[in-house]
């Protein structure tokens, strides 16, 4: 098949489009940012997997295309939303596409609110190495899947087997069918919670296998799924950790008597690895056996990404954007220094305005007297959404409350100020640029 995909640069397009590239289609695309960046990474990569990359000006669609597929962020003004339906191609929306990719596999999907990326890219690193062969389309890009043709966020291999990571965004996962799903966790983030424990339900109920959640999830608890195998902590469950030892860039624990190491910190991160282990059992794989490569995974990028670390210094990038996420972060990095500066990008101003309230309750709990938050300006990819917020709303409530945090209106303003802390983490969605961020700050420091 010849393939469109417009916003080709975005991390779930991008995955399967490299994807359906690398399983034999012709596979053309566009980006607003790649016209903006034309010597961006990825969009070397795809180029490198032999994907056409075109200006998103609706000129490189026409009828010779079989469909044309359309991220979730391109609005119906777009040229190349024009150009599709003038030239009559077929179009699907990027989630609509990902469930016709679903239903062709035997497909384990990854859902939840917080974690998805690095236990969908967990388990099917963790499948490779035990020889599942399996195939992977995630949301973040996997250090260990990376080649100069692949960003590290699809595998096309050769078994019947597909990793997914099922973005509940959208309101989409509800259009899956897969094989077996695996729920980690409920909380607020693109939806109201009993919204997206609806959808939760819908997908349980259309998973043709075992549902795999979290018994530790009180708003999980809400939900109606039938007969779902369980992982733990706290509570009983068919796969409980038990003795387990949080290190500052590691975590140990056992589940029935078989002892595990995993290489990332952070209660997170073992609620991530328990629930690979729980279908990892379901699959027929023994716990040894998975033990014994558990902790060669190196993670995810831009999930806890340490770019400086020399016993002194410390400059962390993260992916945590909701206000559960930025908890889990905040309690792991109290584990690691006494005084941290956050440095957070909010991430759209749709998502900014529904969380703003969760942002204000996450810090306001997780900082300290030794810490400071610093908000960057509201991150903005482009399109029409309406600028009625600012990170200053976040950070005015958070000093009324005796916190330090302040709202920076260029990133300059923070190399003002570099010498004041020893560690820092900067951490945000959707832009790449925050690594950079952070490895300036380390050069900074350096």
């Amino acid at each position: 098949m010849k393939i469109f995909f417009s916003g080709i640069g975005g991390s779930g397009v991008s995955a399967i489009a490299g994807f359906t590239a690398a399983k034999g289609h012709e596979v053309f695309g566009s980006d607003r940012l790649f016209d903006a960046h034309p010597e961006h990474p990825v969009k070397r990569r795809l180029q490198a997997n032999g994907v056409v990359i075109v200006p998103q000006d609706g000129r490189g669609i026409d009828r010779s295309f079989d469909l044309a597929v359309f991220s979730t962020a391109v609005e119906r003004s777009n040229p190349d939303v024009i150009a599709a339906e003038t030239s009559c191609v077929p179009t699907r929306t990027r989630p609509e596409y990902l469930a016709e990719i679903v239903s062709a596999y035997r497909t384990i999907a990854v859902a939840g609110t917080s974690g998805k990326s690095t236990t969908s890219g967990l388990l099917a690193y963790l499948m490779q190495r035990l020889g599942l062969s399996p195939n992977f389309i995630g949301g973040g890009r996997v250090k260990q899947f990376r080649t100069d043709k692949n960003p590290g966020n699809y595998v096309a291999d050769s078994s019947e087997h597909l990793v997914i990571e099922a973005c509940e965004s959208d309101g989409t996962i509800v259009e899956y069918e897969p094989q077996h799903t695996l729920i980690l966790n409920l909380d607020l983030d693109h939806h109201s919670i009993e919204e997206t424990g609806r959808m939760f339900d819908v997908l349980s109920a259309k998973t043709s296998g075992s549902v795999h959640i979290n018994a530790d999830d009180l708003n999980l608890k809400l939900c109606s799924i039938s007969g779902p195998r369980t992982f733990s902590i706290a509570n009983d469950s068919a796969c409980r950790a038990g003795e387990i030892r949080f290190y500052p860039f590691s975590t140990s624990f056992v589940v029935q008597d078989q002892q595990f190491q995993l290489s990332l910190p952070g209660r997170h991160n073992l609620y991530n690895a328990l629930a690979c282990i729980s279908v990892l059992s379901g699959l027929g794989i023994s716990l040894r056996e998975i033990a014994e490569v558990l902790p060669d995974f190196t993670g995810i990028e831009r999930r806890f990404d340490i770019h400086l670390n020399d016993g002194r210094r410390l400059v962390i990038d993260d992916y945590a954007h909701n206000p559960h996420k930025i908890r889990s972060l905040m309690e792991t990095m109290r584990a690691v220094r006494d005084s941290i500066c956050y440095i957070f990008q909010p991430h759209g101003f749709g998502p900014t305005r529904l969380m703003k309230d969760g942002y204000v309750s996450a810090f306001g709990q997780g900082l300290r007297a030794s810490d400071r938050l610093v908000l960057l300006p509201i991150y903005y990819a482009g399109g029409t959404a309406a600028k009625d917020i600012s990170s200053d709303d976040i950070a005015g409530p958070l000093r009324a409350s005796g916190k330090s945090a302040v709202a920076v209106h260029d990133r300059k303003e923070i190399f003002g100020f570099l010498q004041e802390f020893d560690a820092y983490i900067v951490f945000g969605a959707r832009d790449d640029s925050l690594s950079d961020l952070a490895e300036e700050i380390a050069k900074s420091l350096k």
